[in-house]
């Protein structure tokens, strides 16, 4: 398997993103996106999912949080997508539980070529530090339409909106870390034997 990693930059009048992404990396992350509660769950990401991950986003911000969580969202998303290449030799398929104290998420990932999300997060919060709760789903759908997958992410329960979402992106690291895997076999795992960027339906940026 070829090395699996990309470096992609998007600038619009709204952000100025940079997202370079290894996806057989050790966790190690670099993220500023202006946002600390982003920053924060992006870096989880990184993490469990144990791929290197740098970030750098300037935003709007002086208008609110929601063009910065967006694009970063996008940029993150191909990345991954022109990271994975044509998808070969991987397993697919992932899907995980994470707690965080009191906090249960379960995350399925479909690296299927087609860009479809279902997210139930349960916030009740407005904001956490600068970042609009409704802005986390949002991010997991953008994230999920650009990477071209389809992903599920649900907090099944919890009390603390912080530790709801940073279990929602804990169980989306563990998941893709084990769909994005070598599964020993050199072929794409698809009856239609591709997955490539013909047979999706990503979304124009």
């Amino acid at each position: 398997m070829n090395t699996r990693n990309s470096e992609i930059a998007r600038k619009t009048g709204e952000t100025s993103v940079r997202v370079r992404v290894d996806l057989d990396g050790a966790g190690v992350a670099q993220v500023n996106t202006g946002i600390g509660f982003l920053d924060h769950l992006l870096t989880g990401l990184a993490r469990h999912a144990r791929m290197d991950l740098t970030i750098s986003c300037e935003g709007d911000l002086h208008v609110d949080d929601h063009h910065t969580a967006e694009d970063v969202a996008i940029v993150l998303g191909q990345a991954v997508d022109d990271a994975l290449g044509e998808r070969r030799g991987i397993r697919r398929f992932g899907s995980a539980y994470a707690p965080l104290d009191e906090a249960l998420a379960r995350a399925v990932v479909d690296i299927s070529g087609r860009s479809h999300a279902e997210i139930d997060l349960g916030m009740r919060r407005e904001r956490l530090g600068t970042l609009a709760c409704e802005n986390i789903a949002h991010v997991l759908r953008s994230f999920a339409s650009q990477a071209r997958l389809t992903l599920h992410v649900d907090v099944l329960r919890g009390d603390n909106d912080h530790h709801r979402a940073e279990a929602a992106f804990k169980s989306l690291a563990l998941a893709l870390r084990e769909a994005v895997a070598v599964s020993g076999f050199d072929d794409v795992p698809s009856t239609k034997g591709t997955l490539d960027k013909g047979s999706g339906n990503r979304e124009a940026p």
